[in-house]
């Protein structure tokens, strides 16, 4: 056998390993949300058994998983709109304004990046416990108490900040000759030519909300006011609720991701290819 052949089939024999890995557990997931029997534990079955899709009218109506998706939904869409606006104004000012402390506060900023969410959960509860001044109102156990403390994310203020640097500041200096104010300036020069970065700031804005689970685990005790992160956490440890149908809240609460990654994987993958290149 020649060489080359060799070295197709161990390429294709990798190939076929690293497919087993990744798509294996996904496709064992999917066999047990439409089996209509319960698999013991440690049972494998590469098709479903009596297949059904009982598990999920289940999971999303009699374990009220819709009411749980809805807060997700409410959370992740705020919260990714204020997060890309806030972080899209932030960065403009710190890659095309010069001003005294720039430095430092980028610095501040990346900083942020280091701690991890368990380090500040403690100082967060008690911040959001108490009534914000003059107004004297708690935003604790509410939505507002889940999507403000995701609006200012160092990733996408750096990866915006470094797009925006990289234009070159004779365009900005042509649109103010012409007439332009900041904020036309803003939003048709120099948001036009960081749509890549916005996409993939965008998909990575709405996996870090969607997925957030300590947060909304300290900042809301109303289990009305639930995402579906937490929810499938209580739902784990009940003995009443089958693999088949929480593994079917598991797959109902992965779809959203997909569904913006697909949609908006050209621009993702554009963002990343310009990221590679500039950097």
């Amino acid at each position: 056998m020649k060489t080359s052949h060799l070295l197709n089939l161990a390429r294709y024999g990798l190939y076929a390993i690293l497919i087993v890995i990744f798509v294996g557990p996904f496709w064992g997931a999917l066999v047990t949300a439409f089996s209509g029997v319960s698999l013991k534990p440690g049972q494998l079955t590469l098709i479903p058994q009596n297949p059904t899709l009982e598990n999920f009218r289940i999971a999303l109506f009699d374990m009220k998983v819709w009411r749980y998706l809805m807060n997700s939904v409410i959370v992740v869409i705020v919260g990714t709109g204020l997060q890309v606006t806030v972080s899209a104004l932030a960065a403009y000012a710190l890659a095309r304004k010069k001003f005294r402390g720039a430095a430092i506060v980028s610095l501040l900023i990346l900083c942020t990046l280091m701690l991890p969410e368990e380090v500040i959960a403690i100082p967060l509860y008690l911040v959001m416990q108490k009534e914000i001044p003059i107004i004297n109102v708690s935003i604790y156990n509410t939505y507002l108490a889940m999507i403000l403390p995701v609006v200012g994310w160092a990733f996408s203020i750096f990866m915006l900040t470094e797009f925006m640097r990289a234009i070159p500041m004779e365009l900005e200096e042509a649109a103010r000759i012409d007439g332009a104010s900041e904020w036309q300036i803003f939003y048709r020069v120099i948001l036009p030519l960081v749509r890549p970065a916005l996409g993939t700031v965008l998909i990575f804005g709405f996996i870090m909300i969607w997925d957030q689970y300590l947060l909304p685990l300290i900042v809301v005790n109303d289990k009305e006011l639930m995402t579906l992160p937490v929810a499938l956490g209580s739902l784990r440890v009940d003995d009443t609720i089958t693999p088949n149908i929480l593994v079917a809240a598991t797959l109902i609460a992965m779809a959203p991701s997909v569904i913006v990654y697909l949609l908006l994987q050209r621009q993702f993958n554009r963002g990343i290819m310009a990221g590679a290149v500039k950097g």
